[in-house]
């Protein structure tokens, strides 16, 4: 169907697809939807199917040429972009864009037919020189404070709870067990915000619009009223920079017995533990991997910042899109609400949906370029990984879980699960290719928990 194609280049990672098609399958498609009509219009005074094609073109004639002139551009580039040889690979269409029809075509069934359309590709992405780049990361490494805070959570979450009388103020480390609900600016419930029974330890942190502070003093069957103001760079975009009112209500207050810090502990977090010293080296050695794989995720990140630096990658506007609103609903997702209740939760009155958006667009625009490296990077070392890696790696992550082989084979089996993990695999294989490559020296000393988080 296409006699030629002629390719150019745009700004913003687009090209513009000029076809040409021969008059011949010009002709061949509006022949076939003039049959076509012929066998299925009514016309007054004619049977169906009876219809004669001058009085078909006649009544027809506009509409029969925008079908075809439809049908033939569909096709047409239907026909090259299933065939992306025929096109190049640095000009395949991104999966995810729309084909923009360009000009206003006419079907001419005398002559070829000739039409453009623009779409989005892959960026060109040109990696300035990096080996011997040097980058610093932070010093740091597992001391004793690390290991006696583990210690104090594993004693925490193995306590005894009781409860406390009733004429008893909350206090921290109490467990509390509270109702609460967020305001409206006439002080009544805002429907949706309720919720019982939540329970949490007071002085933990670890709580919902952290209360903790609001909850110190209060005795069970108390209710208090207050306004909380979040600071804008808090961690819940929903919350960042809000004002919000809430009635808490304490309807339970518990106090926790910590077992001794002893070879008994040991022993009840985890059989395989004969001693104390036994569980503390279990201690260290997550701890060590949870820094480890935190360095290595800085020096990843400090790397791919400096060739940023010197990389100049337009994103196209269809993969930034597709990135935002994929943002926007794994946002909806962690919150468990749809996308206009999520809308609602950025408060009444509060920036609108696409304001949003532009708003993550630059955190968006870093991360896609960076992963345009990474790809660009691993298609040029020629990074892949086999069927024995792979396999190599099932047993390792079924030996980390103590479980069976098999058990981990038949949860990668699930959608592309494998080859997203074929994909993690690859990437460690290029950094471990790169840190060789580049200077890696060791900067400001910084403590395990600014780096890692309470969470190791």
């Amino acid at each position: 169907m296409v006699v030629s194609k002629e390719i150019t280049r745009l700004e913003n990672s687009a090209v513009r697809l000029t076809v040409t098609v021969g008059n011949d399958d010009v002709r061949g498609q509006y022949d076939e939807i003039v049959a076509d009509y012929t066998r299925k219009v009514l016309i007054p005074g004619f049977r169906k199917g009876k219809v004669p094609r001058d009085v078909l073109v006649r009544k027809f004639g506009d509409a029969l040429k925008d079908e075809a002139l439809s049908r033939i551009i569909g096709k047409s580039v239907q026909e090259l972009f299933e065939a992306p040889e025929t096109l190049g690979e640095d000009v395949k269409p991104l999966p995810y864009t729309d084909p923009e029809l360009q000009g206003e075509p006419r079907l001419d069934l005398e002559n070829d037919l000739s039409f453009s359309v623009v779409y989005d590709v892959l960026p060109k992405v040109e990696l300035p020189q990096w080996q011997g780049t040097e980058i610093e990361v932070p010093d740091a490494g597992i001391g004793k404070e690390d290991i006696d805070r583990e210690l104090e959570s594993l004693r925490d979450r193995n306590a005894l709870i009781l409860d406390r009388d009733d004429d008893a103020a909350a206090a921290n480390n109490d467990v509390a067990t509270i109702t609460y609900c967020e305001l409206n600016e006439q002080g009544e419930a805002l429907a949706g915000s309720e919720r019982a029974d939540y329970v949490f330890t007071l002085g933990s942190g670890m709580v919902a619009y952290k209360f903790d502070d609001d909850a110190l003093g209060m005795k069970k069957g108390e209710s208090r009223e207050f306004e909380k103001t979040f600071p804008d760079d808090y961690d819940d975009p929903v919350l960042a920079g809000k004002t919000k009112k809430f009635k808490i209500t304490l309807t339970a207050l518990k106090e926790k017995k910590l077992p001794d810090l002893d070879d008994d502990l040991a022993q009840d977090v985890n059989e395989k533990f004969k001693t104390l010293d036994d569980l503390k080296s279990d201690i260290k050695d997550r701890l060590d991997k949870k820094l480890s794989s935190r360095i290595r995720e800085l020096t990843i990140n400090a790397f791919l910042e400096k060739l940023l630096e010197k990389t100049d990658i337009v994103v196209p506007g269809s993969m930034m899109r597709v990135e935002l609103e994929s943002r926007w609903r794994n946002l909806a997702r962690r919150f468990n609400v749809g996308s206009d209740q999520l809308l609602n939760m950025f408060g009444a009155g509060s920036k609108g949906y696409d304001e949003i958006l532009d708003g993550w667009r630059p955190d968006a625009k870093k991360a896609l370029q960076s992963r345009l490296i990474v790809e660009t990077m691993m298609k040029n070392m020629n990074i892949e990984v086999s069927d024995e890696e792979l396999e190599k790696e099932f047993e390792t992550l079924a030996a980390n879980a103590d479980i069976k082989v098999d058990e981990v084979k038949s949860y990668y089996e699930q959608g592309n699960m494998k080859e997203y993990l074929r994909e993690d695999i690859r990437e460690r294989k290029l950094f471990d290719a790169v840190f060789g490559d580049i200077t890696i020296k060791k900067g400001k000393k910084q403590k395990y928990l600014d780096l890692v988080g309470n969470n190791g």
